[in-house]
């Protein structure tokens, strides 16, 4: 996979960011977007661009603790899409508001004539001699289309894997999709801890069962090389900058992060099945600008929608490993 772009500033407050992503024989757009500086404290941003999903999706795929994000993020379409948001900041306090059309790609088809509502609010103050994250986030989207389906799924652990152990299926006579977020965090010298929440509701037509689906994580790290800490900047997580880097004295940063990770897509007569995941990543970034991870994860099924034989209760192993680098 390679991700080509730029980003820069203009004459008047201005600036942009174009990036594309080339990967599987592919070329998809992902941030395209104009950004306006209206105040010091207030930025508003029109184009495709990611609606305020939460800390996790929020976070560059270059920095985030495993080589993917949580499952729920992934089952439930966490995506970029077309439209005009505000985000206001000042001091500890982050507002972020935004309106939205679907991605530029669905846009193509006549169809896709739907729009959503989406906004979150950061608390990031420093605390005991550590930084604190506290957000939540509401989402709505009007699909816009009777006819319309969704279908709710997730690849076990690694996003190379071409099978959705845990799917809804589609689910039809949707008009609508609210969701409630909850991010915590708190990082301190070569210590980190996170967690996340998501509610997925499904509004549908003709008085037909209305399900609830739910997911969530919980995560702590910590760096094992001296001098060494997270980045965070801006109510995400930010670069690691390793304080005795390779070729210049040192080994670079090594860092253990260990993750539980839950997703329930079973409710109101829809059985997708539950995923209980157990994860491990070991990452090494040498320079700043360099990243190798190692992950492993046991991904637990209970009601599975593919079944394994008789059983639609197991459990699969999944490895994975990622070099990147980014200038």
């Amino acid at each position: 996979r390679i991700y080509l772009g730029a980003d820069g500033t203009l004459p008047g407050g201005f600036g942009y960011r174009l990036e594309a992503d080339f990967a599987n024989s592919d070329v998809t757009l992902t941030d395209v977007y104009l950004t306006y500086d209206a105040t010091k404290h207030l930025r508003l941003t029109l184009g495709q661009q990611k609606p305020f999903w939460g800390l996790e999706e929020l976070t560059s795929d270059l920095f985030t603790s495993f080589m993917e994000r949580t499952s729920f993020g992934n089952a439930f379409g966490f995506e970029r899409r077309l439209g005009f948001s505000a985000a206001y900041n000042s001091g500890p306090i982050l507002l972020q508001a935004g309106a939205f059309t679907d991605d530029a790609q669905a846009l193509l088809d006549d169809a896709a004539n739907g729009y959503s509502f989406d906004g979150r609010a950061v608390f990031m103050p420093q605390l005991a001699g550590g930084q604190f994250h506290l957000g939540g986030s509401v989402h709505y989207r009007k699909l816009n289309n009777t006819a319309s389906s969704v279908s709710y799924g997730v690849r076990a652990f690694v996003h190379t894997s071409d099978t959705k152990f845990i799917t809804t299926g589609s689910i039809s006579g949707v008009d609508s999709e609210t969701g409630y977020g909850l991010e915590l965090a708190y990082l301190r010298g070569p210590f980190h801890v996170a967690g996340e929440t998501h509610w997925q509701h499904v509004g549908r037509v003709g008085g037909l069962p209305e399900p609830t689906f739910f997911g969530g994580y919980a995560e702590v790290g910590y760096y094992l090389t001296g001098g060494d800490r997270r980045g965070y900047k801006g109510g995400v997580f930010d670069r690691t900058k390793p304080a005795h880097p390779l070729g210049k004295g040192g080994l670079g940063a090594l860092e253990l992060n260990l993750r539980y990770d839950y997703l329930d897509l079973v409710d109101a007569g829809i059985v997708g099945g539950t995923q209980n995941t157990y994860g491990v990543a070991l990452v090494w970034v040498p320079t700043d600008y360099t990243r190798f991870i190692l992950n492993y994860g046991h991904v637990v099924y209970d009601r599975a929608a593919i079944h394994a034989g008789a059983l639609n209760s197991y459990a699969v192993d999944a490895v994975g490993m990622r070099a990147q680098f980014d200038f």
